[in-house]
């Protein structure tokens, strides 16, 4: 692997680091969307985060949702928030959460309000924190400082044997750097799942993984449900992917050689130090990628085959595929074509050399495919329906 270039970033108050510095309006539920929308209008440069949950959940899937959203705003691309509920207790709790951070936040509630002077109030506080966040300068920073995310999608035959390989090089070098790698996809181990169990560091992390990953299968045998058609999905029979066994190869491939240090449930972030980790995951492109940015990952490695277009808000996702076909006729999408890998006309190392290079780039502040389409995939991940 090339030699690393030198990287910067913003330290938030809390010590931990992040490649991008947005002012987010986050709405606690979908009744607050429009008016997060509108300050996020009304004050150029802010980022509205709009979503279709937040009313009568209850339970796990209510604590879910609550941990995504104050795990969204406290990811160090976030310098500061402004929350909007339509009730204030909900509000004050999510803001209360991002609050231990250290970064500035204020909660505006609309009941006894109304949208116009919820819409004032927040766009004062959004204009406040926008010019403070303006002048905060990237400093120097090291590898291992950057919460690293990794998932696959639309992935055909090309995604094991070329695209998730090249990632693969890129995770093990990152871990070795002393950084942290996020992994998911549940359902997408299947078949392998062994594997990852094989790799977790101690006895207690494999029971951690292996209960996640059987919570799962209970939910398939309790509803009787099959499969095929959803895992794999049509883009990957398409790609020549029959079996789910066949995409748990490929998915498996892209996540190194390196112990698995940690499990996690879904949007829960990392405790015990570097290293790679599972994290209970959909998945489904954009819920997986919400949850691991809401666990703390800054920055996101996607290889595809069939090709995906997915984006995220918050964390830069860098696509890369081996399929030529892809790489020509959805060139705008993918910021790494490592196609040539399959006619071997580099190595496996030097096409990981490249996707390191595209990486410290985008650390650095060039922004992705995704970020230049206006990609921003934001989706929360529901257990059940709501009361």
């Amino acid at each position: 692997m090339a030699e690393q270039r030198g990287l910067t970033g913003y330290r938030r108050e809390n010590g931990r680091v992040g490649i991008r510095n947005y002012t987010v309006i986050l709405p606690v539920d979908d009744l607050s969307n429009a008016a997060a929308e509108s300050v996020a209008h009304v004050i150029p440069g802010t980022l509205a985060l709009p979503h279709a949950y937040g009313r009568l959940q209850f339970g796990p899937d209510l604590e879910l949702t609550f941990q995504t959203l104050i795990g969204t705003g406290s990811n160090p691309n976030v310098a500061s928030v402004v929350v909007i509920g339509i009730e204030p207790n909900w509000t004050n709790r999510i803001v209360e959460g991002i609050a231990k951070t250290g970064k500035k936040v204020e909660g505006f509630s609309i009941e006894r309000n109304g949208d116009l002077k919820t819409i004032e109030k927040a766009a004062r506080a959004a204009a406040r924190f926008l010019q403070d966040d303006s002048e905060k300068q990237r400093e120097p920073v090291e590898a291992s400082e950057i919460m690293m995310s990794i998932k696959c999608g639309e992935s055909d035959t090309s995604s094991g044997l070329g695209s998730c390989p090249t990632t693969a090089e890129v995770v093990d070098n990152w871990v070795d750097a002393g950084g942290t790698v996020l992994f998911g996809e549940t359902s997408e181990l299947t078949g392998g799942e062994h594997l990852i169990a094989a790799r977790c560091i101690n006895d207690d992390v494999r029971a951690r993984f292996q209960s996640l990953y059987d919570d799962y299968i209970d939910v398939l045998d309790r509803t009787g449900a099959n499969l095929l058609g959803s895992q794999p999905t049509q883009g990957n029979i398409r790609g020549g992917l029959s079996t789910i066994e066949e995409k748990a190869m490929g998915n498996i491939a892209k996540t190194g050689t390196k112990p698995v240090v940690g499990a996690l449930e879904s949007a829960e972030a990392p405790s015990s130090g570097p290293g790679l980790y599972f994290m209970d995951t959909s998945s489904a492109a954009a819920e997986a990628i919400t949850l691991m940015a809401a666990g703390g990952a800054v920055v996101h490695l996607f290889p595809t085959g069939q090709g995906n277009v997915i984006g995220n808000p918050i964390e830069p996702v860098i696509k890369l595929t081996a399929n030529p076909i892809t790489a020509e006729t959805m060139s705008e999408h993918m910021d790494q074509d490592c196609s040539g890998l399959l006619r071997r006309d580099y190595s496996l190392e030097e096409a990981g050399a490249q996707l390191m290079e595209i990486t410290e780039r985008t650390i650095n502040g060039r922004l992705t495919c995704a970020e230049t389409l206006g990609h921003r995939e934001f989706v929360l991940t529901r257990l059940y329906q709501s009361a």
